[in-house]
């Protein structure tokens, strides 16, 4: 999943990015609210971390330039400020969730896959078809019972296509969903890392379609 990190304090973002980096996020890091902005008419992201306190444009603002588009992306603000008054705001200005300032990056991804998992319409954390079952929290994959070896690319592939089943998900829209700005890609590497989860899951799991993209069907 790809996710923009909007955080001033050097030292906090870092920390954050490298965090969720190993949780398995492609993770774009601003510093101010305009680039924020830019980035979010921009580009597309499955989540979004943002501070409220930022130079040139505050976090709320951009929240709401950003619900003002009827972009429903998830977002989850981050703030020193723990009063009632401030969580208000932050929720009705249109956050999906609020986390104060000291926190635990455990917690931070807990409530991260919980806004991704109400956003695609899920209640449970887990995910099944077809005999494939992943456990997002755990970064683990069954297919019928057997615990499936997978290398992070080739996880964040699959759970991105389970989250999409009957969707046909184009290379580059895969590719956007793996990799963050500045990453150096392999023209062919979604290619290799589809060829892998064939081999190591089943042959027929994934469906090309020529010219367009990948698919899990739903039956």
């Amino acid at each position: 999943m790809r996710l923009l990190l909007v955080e001033d304090d050097t030292i906090l973002g870092d920390g954050l990015k490298a965090g969720l980096s190993m949780d398995g996020y492609a993770v774009d890091w601003l510093t101010d609210g305009v680039q924020a902005d830019e980035a979010l008419r921009l580009n597309h992201y499955d989540l979004v971390v943002l501070d409220i306190n930022l130079p040139r444009m505050d976090g709320l603002s951009v929240l709401k330039a950003l619900r003002k588009r009827k972009d429903t992306t998830p977002v989850l603000l981050l703030t020193a400020r723990d009063g009632v008054t401030d969580r208000v705001a932050g929720l009705d200005s249109g956050a999906d969730d609020y986390v104060s300032k000291p926190f635990d990056l455990a917690e931070i991804c807990a409530r991260l896959r919980a806004l991704a998992r109400r956003h695609e319409g899920r209640a449970t954390p887990l995910l099944e078809h077809k005999g494939v079952s992943i456990n997002p929290a755990a970064h683990q994959v069954f297919y019928q019972d057997q615990l499936v070896d997978l290398a992070q690319k080739e996880f964040e592939v699959l759970n991105y296509l389970m989250n999409h089943i009957g969707q046909v998900i184009s290379r580059a829209k895969l590719e956007e969903s793996l990799y963050a700005w500045g990453s150096e890609v392999e023209s062919n590497a979604v290619e290799v890392h589809i060829h892998h989860l064939r081999k190591k899951i089943d042959s027929n799991l994934i469906r090309t379609i020529r010219g367009v993209g990948y698919i899990i069907d739903h039956q």
